[in-house]
């Protein structure tokens, strides 16, 4: 619903001067809730263990091994105790380098349990990529695979403190899981945990710039999955009798949070799937008996245009969830008429949100009617506004602006960069999202335009700046800008535009290959338009709306 905000009060005892002198705060359908939000993440997440002890907690998609919820908080506890034992300190930072397995469950509940904090990294990342967040991080420890150890290069020898433990077979001068999934529980010592001390510490570029480390407090992401799975009429109705898919990667906020910890709370089972193949999705959805299935738009795309699907029996499906990124109208109706019997939508977030802003309220126990290309109505206990993206005044009903919200969920802040930190959430705690959007009368949120200049590519966060950064530094390039393009399969792609050195020659194939050598898959140039000059506004800020509407011209 939508109020009009008391006028704050200045010093001199009159109120603030605004347009029409009235804020418009919107808030849930749904009423607050009590948040114990002063509980630690993991003592949240298990508050259930007595009744939730001897049902299937996690099911290894890769083994088929079924942990209970009594052996993921007994293997959590020993992690816990492993990390104390290998020195981690409370505070001190593990970086988890996995795709989806059990084992990131394990190290992120222990590393909640020792008061430490986990950051999390795609393991497709370049051996570059890796080295920066662990620097920027002070990572401790890294938790990975042996077949990332070679991307770890010298760290370890640049850092004599930096500890290696891989969940196989571990190389020469790396330790075996076991050291942690193994260890006496008996022997974590005892820490005092504070509400807003940080237990999360995922990278986001934000809503600009090169990516930072965004701090998600205990208190943070208890109130962000209370916000959708608490309460009477939660949000998003996730019940223990659930078999909830977990193929989206765990190392990205949507999965950790909107999965993970929300099945966790709830007492579902989690069936954890390595990465995405059609053939065993679908495999999986029949033996499991799926019946929450949250995915990103790459993945509904091939769902609803892969003929095979109609080869399985996925019946058993009753709610698909969609995030990461935007689903078009079009690809929403086309789920719908595939899964007939399912109820699906999305929801919207971002990182720096912890990350859930909005959810669709199709997913509540008592559903409200929605509709297509909705990202729902903002999650309860929590206020959105939408503003003025000049004049920072807030607007009413159908009228687009910036969405800001405010709520106990969004994040401490970025890790050593307060100035990022203050252009991102105001001094009134509003955070602002650099998305453009409005709510409609039925309090709806759409998602029109953006304000930043990230690209989603299948929901894969990639700054414009860091491959500005890189392209700059060639030779043979003069000054560059990079913008999005559309794309049916992943949302959008990077594409550069270049402007090369004065009498140099290099060919889009050259600056493609220069560019793929050095950052992840989907950070890849997909195209080069070579120009004579880059438009920049009078600071030297890059005008990028000019570089989008000459794709859309084109």
């Amino acid at each position: 619903m939508a109020c009009v905000a008391p006028l704050p009060v200045v010093s001199n005892g009159k109120p603030e001067n605004r347009v029409e002198n009235r804020e418009f705060l919107f808030r849930s359908k749904l009423p607050d809730i009590e948040i114990s939000n002063h509980l630690p993440l993991h003592t949240y997440c298990f508050e259930q263990l007595a009744e939730f002890a001897e049902r299937p907690c996690i099911i290894d998609g890769v083994t088929g091994k079924v942990y209970s919820y009594a052996e993921v908080e007994l293997i959590s506890r020993k992690a816990a105790a492993g990390l104390a034992k290998l020195g981690l300190g409370k505070g001190e930072v593990v970086m988890l380098l996995l795709p989806n397995c059990v084992e990131f469950a394990f190290v992120f509940l222990g590393a909640s349990i020792r008061g430490a904090v986990a950051t999390t990294a795609n393991p497709f990342y370049t051996p570059g990529e890796i080295a920066k967040q662990v620097k920027a991080s002070a990572a401790r420890i890294i938790v990975t695979q042996a077949a990332y150890v070679g991307k770890l290069g010298d760290l370890s020898k640049e850092d004599c403190d930096l500890t290696v433990i891989t969940i196989d077979s571990p190389p020469e001068g790396c330790l075996p899981i076991s050291v942690l999934t193994e260890a006496d529980e008996s022997e974590c010592p005892s820490v005092d945990i504070h509400p807003d001390d940080v237990v999360a510490l995922p990278y986001s570029s934000g809503t600009t710039g090169l990516p930072k480390g965004v701090m998600l407090t205990h208190k943070g992401l208890v109130s962000s999955v209370a916000q959708q799975v608490d309460g009477e009429n939660p949000n998003l109705y996730f019940h223990s009798e659930d078999v909830i898919l977990c193929v989206l990667p765990l190392f990205h906020i949507y999965s950790l949070n909107s999965v993970l910890l929300c099945a966790l709370r709830v007492g579902a089972a989690i069936l954890i799937m390595q990465k995405f193949n059609i053939v065993s999705l679908l495999e999986f959805i029949q033996r499991y008996k799926v019946t929450v299935a949250p995915f990103a738009p790459p993945i509904v795309l091939e769902i609803t245009k892969n003929p095979i699907v109609a080869n399985y029996d996925i019946s058993s499906i009753r709610l698909i969830m969609s995030g990461g990124a935007p689903l078009g109208k079009d690809l929403e109706d086309a789920v719908r008429a595939r899964f007939p019997g399912a109820k699906s939508g999305q929801g919207y977030g971002m990182t720096e949100a912890g990350p859930v802003l909005a959810m669709n309220l199709a997913f509540a126990k008592e559903p409200f009617p929605v509709k297509s290309g909705s990202c729902g109505t903002v999650v309860r206990n929590a206020q959105i506004k939408i503003i003025d993206t000049e004049t920072g005044v807030s607007l009413p009903h159908n009228k687009p602006g910036e969405i800001c919200i405010r709520g106990p969920e969004i994040m401490k802040g970025y890790l050593n960069d307060p100035e990022a930190t203050a252009q991102t959430i105001d001094k009134e705690g509003w955070l602002h999202t650099g998305d453009v959007g409005y709510i409609d009368d039925d309090e709806e949120i759409f998602i029109v335009d953006r304000v930043k200049e990230l690209i989603k590519y299948k929901g894969f966060q990639v700054a414009p700046a860091e491959l500005e950064a890189l392209l700059v530094n060639h030779t043979s390039i003069g000054d560059a800008a990079v913008v999005p393009q559309k794309n049916e399969a992943a949302g959008e792609v990077p594409v550069a535009f270049v402007v090369k050195s004065e009498g140099a020659e290099i060919s889009e194939q050259e600056i493609k290959d220069y560019i793929a050598k050095q950052v992840i898959y989907y950070k890849r140039i997909h195209k080069v338009y070579f120009v004579d000059s880059i438009p920049k506004a009078p600071s030297g800020k890059i005008l990028r709306k000019d570089l989008r509407a000459r794709l859309a011209a084109a």
